[in-house]
């Protein structure tokens, strides 16, 4: 009977297990698996309910995959969320006894549940009723993958054929779930294809960044759990990066903290950002261990105050050029799924940035127009700063450092223009700024210099130099200085510095090419100006030697004592000799210096003129020199000086013997050095200078009085000539008063068709101390006072120069020899003539018979005063 008994439970068994089979091989998702446990196997044997964990290998825990929530009893439990989120571990002597068992294993929970390292399910489950725990583990492949649990409300509640029921179909189960498993990863890629598609056909409509906001927020919820979401662009310096999008939930404008960071700018190398965009896989980073790391970033603290535990960044990148970050405030990483919602972002990105770019570019170049038409308007220095000023500070947002141009000498490079209050707080003042020069070779300069598009200073990274222009720059606030080569064509000018967090490269070529063209053209209009002014200053020297050079066409004089100066002149005109021409005052020195200058290889130039004796003691160096300016009170321009414009031409100093002791030395020595130095400048100017002096004085009795230089006279007594006074030139007199005659006759509009001899006598017996001067304005008076074309008479002075005979030549001889020689000399002058109007006996106002007399006895004769 026992034998009967025991087959027919064993072809029951059969039955059971191959009715479960057929529905097990049936079984396709959870639902089926649920199904055949809460249904199926129940109608069978009792239980209270079944659940199915799966083994996680890489962490060596065990975690739920199946739950009949309809049946446990612990749904109501307060640990139940616990559970089900919670990794079990295998290192547990609990489960270590299930994965050693060959079948299925039974387990008394209060036998068990308070053991050292038991889960926490099984006092839970205790808690609400359950008494007994059957487990078996599932094998795919001799590999265990997960277990079934049932559990049970009765002690000793199940049987040996539910036991070999359950052994026998758990290899099925153990399939049956690696198909579920299978099913849902197939599905789960389905509906990441599915989403990726939708994703995709959101993105393709996208074409501003607030578009793409909106499909971001649409595509990025659907992601489960997630908590919040950020996109970071990397910015136009290339160096940080910025909010770009961020997820409207999580949006919180009363918490200034928040408002900071979607509005901050953030390192690219600030620990978690270059990882992430150094990876080509989404990483996921734990917040309070990169706090622990020492990573510092705002972003992550205020993450971690809002109580983010984990957080994944994504690379965006389009091709090989990176774009920015998308961070995810989710638990779990699904790599291919973030990776192809990042793709569709990045193209989405790059095609707004690229849209962006053009509709920039445009506005540059609009932009750059607008600045090109205000340049075409700059004609002077002020226009140009103004021009500048406008746009840096209006568009740019930044400030003018410094332009400095190199001068003619290729090495000084002066400020030309600056803003001095962008360095108050460095306590520069204006006058530095102005003064401050260096050369082509400071090394900051020379960089710019060697550059084509520039050079960009990074002021933070510049002050770990020492750099004491970094120290200087750090005071404005700004973050970096930009420095450009201000190029016209293949001329370079100089350079250009502006400060500013960020420019447009596009937009600062731009503006330092319209610059530099500004500047050409400027220092071009400059030059036309000095050159129209020097021209200008010329031209007054002109009319003003034509005024004062008795318009001679040639020197007339043809006495001995004319010759010989004749002769000397010849010698040294076609020389670059200096000249000293000596003689008193009205001789005719100016005369004889541009005759020189008319003669020489330099006549093609104008003869510059200096009254040494008509200059303020005060301005003497400025108008021999020249001044920079700013040189001293008044100074408003720079001015040539005499020098520069004498340069390959002949400069005349008239009255030399005036010149006070302090500018005879600076005379000397660029008489010397043939060089110079503006007043108040620091350039060397060479010149080329043909120098004629004039005096009237004697200066060898002025160097031993100390009033002239001895240095200085034997540099400008190279070549003496020595003018002869008039008197000592009577047969000059006629030929002079005719020419003057001729002058001031055409002049005044007189006609003089006569002179009377009588004019001619009293010209003859006059003594001249005011020499040939004397004689052209006595002559202008007389033919103003001639009003019948006949000159009768000239107003020649009573006074004459007996009294200012030599004192020398009045000691040496007796009173008759004294007598004599003062009678020859007076016949002398009146041509032989003793008595009547112009004679002999007028002039010594004696009667003609006595002075007859005197002639006789004293022994004169015509040979005396006609020789």
């Amino acid at each position: 009977m026992k034998m009967e008994n025991g087959q027919a439970a064993l072809e029951q068994e059969r039955k059971i297990l191959l009715a479960l089979g057929n529905d097990i091989a049936r079984v396709r998702e959870k639902n089926d698996l649920l199904t055949l446990f809460s249904q199926r196997i129940k109608s069978f044997f009792y239980f209270t309910h079944t659940i199915v964990t799966l083994i996680e290998s890489k962490d060596e825990t065990y975690t739920p995959f199946l739950l009949d929530n309809d049946h446990s009893p612990i749904r109501d439990h307060n640990r139940y969320g616990e559970m089900l989120a919670a990794h079990f571990s295998l290192n547990d002597p609990f489960i270590q006894a299930v994965l050693a068992a060959d079948g299925p294993i039974s387990f008394i929970l209060e036998d068990i549940m308070d053991l050292p390292h038991s889960p926490a399910f099984l006092r839970v489950n205790y808690e609400r009723g359950v008494r007994e725990i059957l487990m078996t583990t599932l094998r795919n492949e001799e590999k265990p993958v997960g277990f079934i649990h049932i559990y049970t409300d009765r002690a000793e509640g199940f049987s040996s054929a539910f036991r070999n029921i359950i052994k026998g179909i758990s290899p099925q189960l153990a399939s049956a779930v690696a198909n579920i498993i299978k099913n849902e990863e197939i599905l789960n890629k389905e509906k990441e294809k599915s989403f990726l598609l939708d994703f995709s056909s959101e993105i393709a409509a996208v074409r501003t960044k607030e578009d793409l906001a909106l499909a971001v927020h649409t595509g990025l919820s659907k992601l489960n759990a997630l908590r919040g979401y950020v996109i970071r662009k990397i910015n136009e310096d290339g160096e940080t990066l910025s909010t770009y999008i961020y997820d409207p939930a999580i949006a919180n404008f009363d918490d200034p903290e928040w408002v900071a960071l979607t509005t901050a700018r953030f390192p690219l190398y600030d620990g978690l950002q270059n990882r992430v965009l150094e990876s080509y896989i989404p990483l996921l980073f734990s917040v309070e261990r990169e706090v622990q790391r020492g990573i510092t970033s705002s972003y992550l603290h205020y993450w971690k105050k809002v109580g983010y535990k984990t957080m994944v960044g994504i690379r965006l990148h389009y091709g090989i050029t990176n774009l920015g970050i998308l961070w995810l405030g989710i638990e779990e990483i699904n790599i291919q799924l973030l990776q192809g919602i990042c793709f569709q972002i990045s193209v989405a990105m790059a095609n707004i940035v690229a849209n962006e770019q053009v509709e920039k570019t445009q506005q540059d170049q609009a932009f750059l127009l607008d600045f090109s038409n205000d340049i075409a308007l700059v004609k002077t220095k002020p226009d140009l700063e103004a021009a500048i000023s406008k746009v840096l500070d209006n568009a740019l947002h930044s400030k003018l450092s410094m332009i400095r141009l190199i001068e003619e000498d290729g090495v000084n490079m002066p400020a030309y223009m600056f803003d001095w209050t962008l360095f108050v707080k460095a306590g520069i003042t204006f006058d530095q700024m102005s003064s401050s020069v260096i050369t082509i070779e400071e090394p900051y300069t020379a960089k710019v210099l060697a550059s084509k598009e520039g050079v960009v200073f990074n002021i933070a990274e510049e002050l770990k130099t020492g750099s004491a222009y970094a120290q200087l720059w750090a005071t404005t606030g700004f973050k970096n200085v930009y420095a450009m080569p201000l190029r016209a064509g293949n001329k370079v000018l100089g350079t250009i510095w502006l400060h500013s967090d960020w420019i447009s490269q596009l937009v600062l070529r731009g503006i330092c090419a319209q610059i530099s063209v500004a500047i050409d053209n400027i220092q071009a209009n400059e030059k036309l100006l000095a050159y129209k002014k020097q021209l200008e200053v010329e031209n007054d020297y002109l009319k003003e030697q034509i005024k004062t050079i008795y318009n001679f066409s040639e020197i007339v004089g043809s006495g001995e004592a004319m010759q010989e100066v004749y002769r000397l002149m010849s010698i040294v005109s076609t020389t670059n000799t200096t000249v000293l021409v000596l003689g008193e005052t009205g001789t005719g020195k100016e005369l004889i210096a541009r005759a020189l200058h008319n003669a020489s290889s330099r006549k093609d130039k104008l003869m510059v003129k200096v009254n040494c004796a008509a200059l303020p003691t005060n301005l003497i160096e400025s108008e021999l020199f020249g001044h920079e300016r700013g040189a001293f009170t008044g100074a408003l321009d720079r001015r040539i000086g005499k020098f520069e414009l004498a340069n390959h031409s002949t400069l005349f100093l008239d009255e030399i013997g005036e010149l006070p002791l302090e500018a005879q030395s600076k005379l000397l020595r660029v008489i010397q050095e043939r060089e110079l130095e503006r007043l108040g400048g620091k350039q060397t100017i060479k010149v080329d200078v043909r120098l004629i002096a004039a005096t009237n004085r004697n200066l060898e009795e002025e160097v031993k009085a100390g009033r002239f230089r001895a240095d200085l006279y034997f540099r400008l007594n190279v070549f003496p000539i020595n003018l002869p006074p008039l008197r000592d030139r009577s047969e000059d007199i006629e030929p002079l008063m005719h020419f003057f005659v001729d002058k001031y006759s055409k002049n005044t509009g007189r006609k003089i068709r006569k002179v009377s001899p009588k004019v001619i006598q009293q010209l003859r017996s006059y003594t001249w101390p005011g020499n040939v001067r004397e004689l052209e304005h006595l002559i202008e008076r007389s033919v103003l006072l001639t009003t019948d074309g006949v000159l009768q008479d000239v107003y020649i002075p009573k006074q004459t120069t007996a009294d200012k005979q030599d004192l020398s030549f009045i000691l040496n001889r007796t009173l008759e020899e004294m007598e004599r020689a003062y009678i020859v000399d007076v016949l002398k002058r009146c041509a032989g003539k003793i008595s009547g109007p112009g004679g002999a006996a007028e002039i010594l106002d004696v009667p003609g018979n006595t002075l007859h007399s005197k002639i006789k006895k004293l022994g004169i004769t015509k040979a005396d005063y006609f020789s």
